[in-house]
């Protein structure tokens, strides 16, 4: 009977061990391209707000990071993707929060050029109401689209607001708190580039490794 045990006990025990690798490199394995493909997304992002033809670098390789509560939205620090062309910077996509959305924070991210104009602007995560708030998503709307080519005049320009606050963008009916949060939160960035720029483009490439 002992020597039973002892052999269930061992064939256990290698059982154990065997479904222990499966699981590291089932692990292993889904991590890599799982990491692959969160690289590969983040790259069609940045291609829809940065211009293809106005760089010649991988944007997601050319990382700092930026901090400013009161532009960015956020006290964690943000990625900011810095676009060049034969080594001269042409622009950067700048991720950041708006922090007053209607169901909570919404992560975006905007690309702008040199001169301050905005060439995309995309949500990176929203958790706003299904058929009103999520009009923001370029798969629902092409509400988005209405910022590319406009720049901020400065901090009191009267056309970055919604049309019921006198502004240029329009509101979604039910649902003006959304992007409301939006506007605000791609003028606040874009103002933190023009106030920055040459600050932001003399810092370290420090993102983190994917």
């Amino acid at each position: 009977m002992f020597k039973s045990m002892k052999k269930n006990g061992l064939i256990l025990a290698v059982f154990a061990l065997l479904s222990t690798a499966l699981v590291s490199l089932t692990h292993e394995f889904t991590a890599n391209r799982i990491s692959e493909q969160q690289q590969q997304q983040l790259l069609n992002t940045l291609n829809q707000v940065i211009p293809v033809t106005s760089h010649d670098n991988l944007l997601y390789k050319n990382c700092t990071l930026v901090k400013n509560l009161q532009y960015i939205g956020t006290k964690t620090p943000m990625p900011a993707y810095i676009a060049t062309q034969n080594g001269k910077p042409t622009g950067i996509a700048i991720e950041g929060i708006a922090p007053d959305g209607y169901s909570g924070a919404i992560k975006l991210i905007v690309g702008l050029d040199t001169k301050g104009v905005i060439t995309g602007v995309r949500i990176l995560e929203q958790h706003e109401t299904p058929g009103l708030g999520d009009k923001i998503e370029t798969s629902v709307s092409d509400w988005i689209y209405s910022f590319t080519g406009k720049r901020v005049n400065g901090a009191n320009d009267p056309k970055f607001h919604v049309r019921k606050d006198g502004g240029e963008f329009d509101q979604f009916t039910g649902a003006t708190i959304t992007p409301r949060a939006v506007v605000k939160a791609v003028k606040n960035i874009s103002l933190y580039w023009q106030n920055n720029q040459q600050q932001i483009l003399s810092q370290p490439l420090d993102c983190p490794s994917e």
